[in-house]
C-alpha cells in the first residue's frame, strides 16, 4: 500500500515537472494563440511551421555565435583554470589565500552590477558590438567557479603520484598532462558543463553588449519575439527548444563523469 501511494506521488510529481516543457512543445507543433488558453498541452494539429519559419539566413547566423562563443569560453575557461587551480593546489606562494578569497570574492557580485565597467573596458578596447569581447567576458566571469571546483578536485589527487612520476624522470609538464589532468577528467567534465551553460543561456550582458542583429546569440534573438504589443509564440517555442537541444546534448555526452566531479572536489584546501 505504501508503495504503490509513493509510486503515485512520484508519477504526478514527474507529470508536474514535465507539464511545462509539454507545454512548450505543443507551442512549436502547433503556434496558434488559441493553444496558450487551453490546459492540455499536446497540439490537436501537429505542425513543423514554426520551425520552417524559424529557419531563416539570419537565425542560422545567430545559432553559430551561440555555438563559437560557449565553445570559445569553454576552451579558453578551462585552459585559465586548470593551469590556475593546479597551482593554488600543489604550490605554495605568496598572496595565494588571497587569491583564492579574491576569486570567491568575485562571486558575490550579480551581473547587472558588473555590466556598466565592462561595458566601459570593451568600449576602451574597442570591442563593443563584437563576438571576441563577449567570449573575453564571458570566459573571466566564468574562471573563479572553475578555479574552485578544479583545485578541490586536485587537493584529492595524492602526490603520490606525481612523485614517482619525478622519479622516473617525467618534467612538471609532462606530470600535468598526463597523469593529472585524466585522473581529474570528472571535474573537468562538470567545469566544461558550466561554462558551456554559462556562455549558451547568458542574456543580460549580450544584450546589453551587442546591438547587430547578425551578431546576436540565441537567448537574445528569442527575446526579439516578445513584443510589447505581440509575442510570436510559435517561434519563440521552437527557437526554445533548438536552444536546449546543445545543452541536453553536451549533458548526455558527459554524464558518466558529473556524479564524480560533482561529489568530488569538496575537501578542505
Amino acid at each position: 500500500m505504501k508503495r504503490g501511494l509513493l509510486h503515485a506521488a512520484l508519477v504526478i510529481l514527474c507529470l508536474v515537472t514535465i507539464y511545462p516543457v509539454l507545454w512548450v512543445v505543443g507551442l512549436a507543433l502547433e503556434p496558434q494563440q488559441a493553444q496558450a488558453r487551453r490546459l492540455w498541452p499536446l497540439p490537436q494539429h501537429p505542425s513543423l511551421q514554426s520551425f520552417h519559419e524559424l529557419f531563416n539566413w539570419l537565425f542560422a547566423r545567430q545559432l553559430a555565435n551561440s555555438i563559437l562563443v560557449a565553445a570559445l569560453t569553454t576552451a579558453i575557461g578551462l585552459l585559465v583554470s586548470m593551469t590556475a587551480a593546479y597551482a593554488m593546489s600543489r604550490f605554495s606562494f605568496p598572496g595565494r589565500k588571497l587569491g583564492l578569497t579574491a576569486l570567491l570574492a568575485t562571486q558575490m557580485f550579480p551581473a547587472t552590477m558588473m555590466s556598466v565597467p565592462l561595458y566601459a573596458i570593451l568600449n576602451r578596447l574597442h570591442l563593443l558590438n563584437s563576438l571576441s569581447g563577449l567570449v573575453l567576458v564571458y570566459a573571466t566571469t566564468s574562471v573563479p567557479f572553475c578555479v574552485w571546483m578544479l583545485k578541490g578536485y586536485f587537493d584529492t589527487i595524492p602526490r603520490d603520484l606525481e612523485e614517482a612520476a619525478l622519479l622516473d624522470g617525467a618534467t612538471p609538464g609532462q606530470i600535468f598532462r598526463k597523469i593529472v589532468l585524466p585522473l581529474a577528467r570528472p571535474a573537468i567534465a562538470v567545469t566544461a558543463l558550466f561554462s558551456f551553460m554559462t556562455a549558451w543561456n547568458e542574456f543580460i550582458l549580450a544584450a546589453t553588449f551587442l546591438d547587430d542583429a547578425a551578431r546576436f546569440t540565441l537567448p537574445v534573438a528569442l527575446q526579439r519575439f516578445v513584443g510589447e504589443y505581440k509575442t510570436e509564440w510559435g517561434h519563440f517555442a521552437a527557437g526554445a527548444l533548438i536552444v536546449s537541444a546543445p545543452v541536453m546534448a553536451v549533458f548526455f555526452a558527459l554524464q558518466r563523469h558529473l556524479v564524480g566531479g560533482l561529489t568530488a572536489g569538496g575537501v578542505k584546501g
